[in-house]
């Protein structure tokens, strides 16, 4: 089977990677390197997926955000930056913060990707998709380029939500660690239904979307993921 890891347990492993690649980084390790402990903020994966349509159909309110660090001022307390941590601290360091800090966030993302994808990749791609491992792109892009097919794979994917006209991409797509309640909806023109289906009982699922579709709606499936690239 092409993915036979049960969905549940998936979850599991999500939430243990999570955890433990977090733990993981306490003050004594990240002195240990020149690197200051940072404070993280709690992960949570969003209501819509990327480029889906809000339920409410009002825009993001934009918050203005806090002057960034010059490049010149991107040192550490103690040691140096080599050049692709110092190319990925560019525009993310807000004035008053230690840089050193901001490199640490990168560093656990590229580990939790490294623990999830020994585990079960659809999963670890399933979490970039949904957000559920935040800035995986620029983390991936400078500082673990080895994770680069996950972050490639993962702007192929959907997250659950509504998706119109140019976001559809079609293909054939199988779901990541579905809830018992999972379904969705697949419609073409003036709103025609296609196709609708649900997993029951957690048990993963494949559809596809074709040409015709004009929107496609998903609830309670976590993510899909496109099929023919990796068997």
């Amino acid at each position: 089977m092409r993915y036979p890891f049960p969905a549940g347990a998936a979850v599991v492993v999500l939430t243990a990677a999570l955890a433990a690649c977090g733990s993981s980084f306490d003050g004594h390790n990240a002195a240990s390197e020149g690197r200051a402990p940072a404070t993280r903020a709690p992960v949570t994966a969003p209501s819509t997926g990327p480029g889906a349509t809000a339920s409410s159909g009002a825009p993001a309110q934009r918050t203005s955000e806090p002057p960034k660090l010059p490049t010149d001022e991107l040192t550490p307390a103690t040691g140096s930056f080599d050049k692709k941590q110092k190319e990925y601290l560019v525009d993310r360091v807000p004035k008053g913060m230690d840089p050193a800090a901001v490199l640490q966030t990168g560093q656990e993302t590229c580990d939790k990707l490294t623990y999830l994808v020994k585990v079960d990749r659809d999963t670890a791609v399933g979490a970039i998709v949904t957000g559920e491992i935040a800035d995986a792109e620029p983390a991936v892009e400078h500082l673990c380029t080895q994770h680069e097919e996950l972050v490639q794979e993962a702007s192929r994917g959907y997250a659950d939500g509504t998706y119109k006209d140019e976001q559809i991409r079609p293909g054939k797509y199988h779901d990541v660690t579905p809830t018992e309640n999972c379904t969705w909806q697949i419609t073409g023109a003036n709103g025609k239904n296609l196709v609708s289906g649900s997993s029951t009982a957690g048990k993963r699922a494949g559809i596809t979307l074709p040409d015709a579709a004009r929107a496609f709606t998903s609830t309670g499936c976590y993510a899909w993921l496109p099929e023919g690239e990796h068997e």
